[in-house]
């Protein structure tokens, strides 16, 4: 068998036939020709039998490893005049548009992408993390469902952290599907207007629910584009409230330990903020010592660290709507009387927002549904924080949590 028949077999590459091989030392170069006469423009469907010109240098697809060597793909291209896009180098069917990597490639990284870290990545593919980046884009744009936006009736709008210095992507999850279905950067009214938007005016008369956190941003824009639609406050972020107002608590009595001149025991107490903010089941066994210790002493810490644990545990499963409105307005109750700044404030917004809350522990949009996909999201959005753009970190998160397919190099080719 001659060596360019080995490897047209090898590498299974649609819509080629191989010229020549050579083997230098760190990598393996292959020469292809198309098979197909017409040229194909690589931004849209338009084909044309006439050719604008030949380009003079090779095109280059960085293709799967051969073992330990590099394998190239190596072609010269023609170039067409599209009526759209103007005089472009002809697509071809094994690689994506503007990429210098073939789809095989590509489908591996975002594979790796979505189960591990960058290190591991680059190591094993030899590109760097801007490249990651660029390839997640790619294949979360050719990939994404588009039909991801039909049938959706349950939703929820949360904005995470994909980068520091306040940089936010705004993610619309499907509550019935569980994944996140939309996503664009920045966070507030304006990033809701985008989504309804695209959604459309018919689809969004069909949302009968909206989960949200208790910033007016997201509820202003869904009254105004979804007004039939129920707005539900998600239990996670009025726990997240209670945790905050706890360590504002527990800060205070630090600044005051400190002002007293007791160094020692606002140091002590400092690194008490983990057994405070950390649920009783998962302490260290330093922790749990720390844990009892502040129990023993009691005071105004302690009654905050009650308080954040009763409303925790309002929205334990197992409690239905008439139990979780009674222990609602016992806590709004117990922590207006508390003579505690931070959790008067936290009794005020709850008050305020209570018919939200309620209304999602009513249609089952509670913290048990979403808190799973929340942790995935944050988790992702750490990882992400070495890109440099927020498309990236965004694919990323529609390669993992969306309605996008991983398809691994082998699988794609399970039928030759």
């Amino acid at each position: 068998m001659r060596v360019s028949t080995a490897f047209s077999r090898l590498l299974r590459l649609k819509g080629v036939w191989v010229k020549a091989v050579r083997f230098d030392p760190d990598r393996v170069l292959v020469e292809v020709a198309l098979r197909r006469r017409r040229l194909v423009c690589p931004e849209c469907a338009f084909s044309t039998p006439h050719r604008h010109n030949v380009r003079e240098a090779q095109s280059v697809w960085r293709h799967l490893d051969l073992g330990v060597w590099r394998l190239e793909i190596r072609a010269t291209l023609r170039r067409l005049s599209c009526p759209t896009h103007g005089v472009r180098t002809e697509g071809v069917p094994f690689a994506r548009a503007g990429s210098g990597f073939t789809r095989d490639f590509e489908a591996l990284v975002a594979w790796l992408a979505s189960k591990t870290d960058k290190s591991t990545i680059c190591r094993l593919v030899r590109i760097n993390w801007r490249t990651v980046g660029r390839i997640i884009e790619r294949v979360s744009k050719d990939e994404l469902d588009p039909d991801r936006l039909e049938e959706l009736f349950d939703i929820g709008i949360d904005e995470v952290s994909w980068r520091k210095q306040h940089r936010y992507l705004t993610l619309i999850c499907d509550h019935q599907r569980r994944r996140v279905v939309w996503g664009i950067e920045g966070a507030g009214e304006k990033a809701a207007d985008e989504f309804f938007g695209e959604l459309g005016s018919e689809r969004s008369a069909e949302l009968r629910a909206i989960s949200m956190d208790m910033g007016p941003g997201y509820a202003k824009s869904a009254r105004k584009h979804a007004p039939q639609a129920t707005i539900c406050i998600d239990s996670y972020h009025v726990v997240a409230l209670a945790t905050k107002a706890l360590d504002e608590v527990r800060r205070d009595y630090w600044n005051q330990l400190r002002s007293l001149g007791d160094q020692q025991a606002a140091r002590r107490f400092k690194d008490a903020r983990w057994a405070l903010l950390k649920n009783p089941a998962n302490l260290t066994a330093k922790q749990a010592v720390t844990y009892r210790k502040l129990k023993r002493a009691g005071g105004e810490v302690w009654r905050a660290y009650t308080l954040k644990e009763a409303l925790r545990a309002i929205f334990a499963p197992g409690l239905d709507l008439e139990d979780v409105t009674v222990l609602i307005d016992r806590f709004i109750s117990r922590a207006t009387r508390s003579h505690l700044e931070p959790f008067l404030r936290l009794a005020q917004t709850i008050t305020k927002h209570r018919e939200g809350i309620l209304a999602a522990i009513r249609l089952g949009i509670t913290q048990g549904r979403t808190e799973a996909l929340n942790n995935k999201v944050r988790l992702i959005t750490r990882r992400a924080y070495g890109f440099h753009t927020a498309n990236a970190a965004l694919a990323l998160v529609l390669l993992t949590c969306g309605p996008i397919t991983l398809t691994l190099p082998h699988e794609l080719h399970l039928h030759p």
